[in-house]
């Protein structure tokens, strides 16, 4: 037995209904109460009849009734106005502070039995999903309306680590926002080392060069560590002399240039490719924070990422080493990416901090107009038969396996919630 499965049985009503305290007393649940998440006694404002009283107060949930001397509540005045002792099995008197007697209800042999089962084959499961071969038989409007609260969760997370960036900036919007291109810059494989570049390389500095690509680029390039070499090709030669006049002036130390990593990239995502477009869109973005907030068309926040990288890169992916002749933009599916990474979790971060519900409403709008993302996560999901035609499904579904199936919070999940109270199935999960 678990406490958080005791939680779950206590919070969704799953006993019997006759129930009777230890003490011979017949208990009627009038409300279970609010969970608590935090420190104190597990469900607050909790609303009971025992016999021909009813009692309002706080529930303590313990696997064994001694649990609760074991933790020490008998000494802790935050447990006195405990109604009830919620307990798998009892075996011990509780007392409060105060020296009360706690009522006591044991719920051993009184629970929903498919449900413990079921929960005992997810917990043990090594599926993708562990209720991977169950998921599909969730009714669609069920399934619907918890995806449609994930996405929210997600959005209201990514919002808050938006909002925490934006306090270490001094509530720089612009130097927020150019932190967050570059974190997503990297794509994940080089993420960090674009994050400590960007920390290494206040926005304000670009934003004085900014009109000139080359200098740009020469601070991008030597603060990523990339122009120590000594090179054959007159361009990283200008580049480096450059930096050399940029360093000094504005006191700039480079990050290390082992950060950076190549190894099993396609050429295209090579770090200094995205280097060379993240320096371009920091040179044409001009007034880039007006223009994010001012509009909501997804065609003005595309161009905003598909700056081409400058003409030395039509030829190279790294220095010194020439490629045929190609154009090195951002493509449409990493712009998206962009757009569902990092617009929207700014624009509500944004929309919050105004009270602006018309740009508060943007990010959900215009996840539900750009197609779902493609990687091994979604894929998977197709294959159970999930709806992944939109970003704000997809989003939806990266939010489930990522911090509910990973985690194996099926007892909060509302597909866990809804799969558990089924019969027990015969075929293996």
């Amino acid at each position: 037995m678990t406490e958080e499965f005791l939680h779950y049985i206590w919070q969704y009503r799953l006993y019997t209904p006759e129930l009777m305290l230890q003490s011979g007393e017949v208990v009627e649940v009038i409300h279970p109460g609010l969970h608590n998440t935090d420190s104190g006694p597990d469900f607050f404002n909790a609303k009971i009849r025992i016999g021909d009283t009813t009692w309002a107060g706080n529930i303590e949930i313990h696997i064994l009734s001694s649990d609760w001397k074991r933790h020490n509540h008998q000494l802790d005045q935050s447990y006195d106005n405990v109604i009830l002792h919620v307990v798998w099995r009892d075996d011990a008197p509780v007392f409060n502070k105060k020296g009360l007697s706690i009522p006591t209800l044991e719920l051993d042999g009184k629970y929903n039995d498919n449900a413990w089962r079921n929960y005992l084959r997810f917990m043990a499961s090594r599926q993708w999903i562990p209720c991977g071969s169950m998921v599909s038989i969730v009714e669609p409007f069920i399934r619907n309306a918890w995806l449609d609260r994930l996405l929210v969760e997600r959005l209201e997370r990514k919002s808050i680590e938006v909002e925490t960036i934006l306090s270490f900036s001094n509530n720089d919007w612009a130097q927020t926002f150019y932190r967050l291109l570059a974190r997503n810059m990297g794509f994940k494989l080089n993420n960090q080392a674009f994050e400590m570049l960007a920390r290494s390389l206040p926005y304000q500095f670009l934003a004085r060069h900014a009109d000139n690509l080359f200098q740009v680029e020469a601070m991008v390039f030597g603060q990523a560590g990339l122009l120590g070499d000594d090179f054959s090709d007159d361009y990283p030669q200008k580049l480096k002399k450059e930096y050399e006049f940029l360093k000094l002036k504005f006191n700039l130390s480079p990050v290390d240039a082992h950060l950076w990593r190549f190894m099993r990239l396609h050429p295209g995502n090579f770090p200094t490719l995205r280097l060379a477009q993240f320096a371009s869109i920091i040179h044409h973005s001009g007034s880039i924070i007006s223009k994010l907030f001012d509009s909501n068309e997804i065609s003005t926040y595309r161009k905003l990422f598909t700056a081409e990288a400058s003409e030395y890169w039509r030829t190279h992916y790294v220095f010194d080493k020439p490629s045929a002749p190609r154009r090195k933009t951002l493509g449409h599916s990493s712009a998206d990416l962009l757009i569902i990474n990092l617009v929207a979790p700014v624009l509500l971060a944004y929309g919050r901090r105004r009270s602006d519900a018309e740009i508060t409403s943007r990010p959900v709008d215009l996840l539900t107009q750009l197609k779902g993302e493609d990687n091994s996560i979604i894929s998977k999901w197709a294959r159970l038969g999930m709806d992944v035609s939109n970003a704000a499904s997809t989003q939806s579904l990266i939010e489930l396996k990522t911090q509910y199936c990973d985690n194996k919070k099926c007892l909060t999940c509302t597909l866990g919630n809804t799969l558990l109270k089924l019969p027990f199935p015969k075929s293996n999960l």
